[in-house]
């Protein structure tokens, strides 16, 4: 069982090995065991590499805790199909995280995507009506 203290200590301890630590599924699966969000995680390293959440906030309940954040980083890899453009980009996003015995079983992420696509220059912004 977990209180809010301890599952605060966890999520800070998890956002700044993100942000610190090389994202390798060495250094992911010390904190979590959701595969999905080990992929996740492996595949915006490789697009957005050394990439950093900036947490805005952070809310801790029982074993959850959630984030908004965010997500910072220069586009260097393949995204799905468009090649480099080599520009940064910051998207918000919130997740919210399970933890059972200090490891994250599940994840539900929210992201603006459509944000991290105009940046890119892929998609326009629509017209103000």
């Amino acid at each position: 069982m977990y209180d809010n203290n301890a599952i605060r200590s966890f999520a800070n301890r998890y956002i700044n090995a993100l942000n610190t630590l090389p994202k390798t599924r060495t250094s992911l699966d010390l904190y979590m065991t959701d595969q999905h969000l080990i992929e996740h995680i492996l595949f915006f390293e490789s697009v957005f590499p050394h990439y950093q959440l900036q947490v805005d906030e952070l809310i801790c309940e029982g074993n959850k805790f959630v984030i908004l954040a965010r997500f910072q980083g220069k586009h260097e890899g393949d995204f799905n199909g468009l090649t480099p453009t080599f520009k940064n980009v910051e998207m918000p996003v919130a997740v919210r995280y399970e933890v059972v015995d200090d490891k994250i079983v599940s994840h539900w992420l929210l992201a603006d995507q459509i944000t991290l696509l105009e940046q890119l220059g892929v998609s326009a912004a629509p017209a103000a009506v």
